[in-house]
């Protein structure tokens, strides 16, 4: 089980529609509850992000950071940190 922070469940409910069509969460609770249940993961930098994408079998050959970085499922936590969801 992941322990996901209010900063982090506040990032998601802010930012949700970027990868969503719709909202999936209202509430700080609703959040952790969806984030768990995609077994959402909180990483620390833009390394374990690129690492994180490369453990999963992602061929990130020629990609650009900021290209992953601003990938639909990666969300910036604000302080150094990102969230990202696994489709």
């Amino acid at each position: 089980m992941h322990e996901y922070d209010n900063m982090v469940l506040q990032c998601f409910l802010d930012n949700q529609l970027q990868l969503f069509p719709e909202k999936v969460a209202d509430s700080l609770e609703e959040a952790e509850d969806f984030l768990e249940e995609c077994m959402a993961v909180v990483v620390n930098g833009k390394k374990e992000v690129l690492n994180f994408f490369e453990e999963e079998g992602l061929d990130l050959e020629g990609a650009d950071e900021d290209g992953i970085l601003e990938a639909d499922e990666v969300f910036d936590i604000g302080d150094g940190r990102y969230l990202i969801i696994e489709g």
